[in-house]
């Protein structure tokens, strides 16, 4: 379980659809959160930002971000989507990343309808609520 001190990061590859919805949902809970990408999008994909809105949290400002090693290090936990695997994260970053690192694998929104955001914005929120 979470405490208050502890600080998470989630990362995907272009931190446009769920890290930034993982990061909201934390924060809403009054987490120390932050996301990012390791490739990062321009900017952050718009049927995640309609599905958000319908849970009343806008990410119609937010911006995709660049995974950095300071990041890595100021996080208690890091909960990667998708860029576990060395192809999407750089080999020294990953290697940062195995002491506290949780793989939630999930579908990636990009191309997806908005039921499909849906379903994956509610397992992440899910997944929030069980840190």
């Amino acid at each position: 379980m979470a405490k208050l001190e502890d600080s998470f990061l989630f990362v995907c590859v272009h931190n446009a659809g769920r890290s930034q919805m993982a990061e909201a949902f934390a924060r809403r809970r009054g987490l120390k959160a932050d996301s990012a990408g390791t490739m990062p999008a321009t900017t952050v994909n718009p049927v995640v930002v309609r599905a958000m809105n319908e849970k009343g949290i806008d990410l119609s400002s937010s911006k995709p971000k660049l995974l950095t090693n300071e990041m890595i290090n100021k996080a208690t936990l890091v909960v990667t989507m998708g860029c576990s695997v060395e192809e999407a994260c750089p080999r020294p970053m990953l290697a940062k990343m195995q002491k506290k690192l949780v793989d939630w694998d999930l579908d990636d929104p990009k191309g997806k309808t908005i039921e499909e955001v849906r379903e994956i914005r509610d397992e992440i929120e899910r997944r929030v609520a069980a840190l």
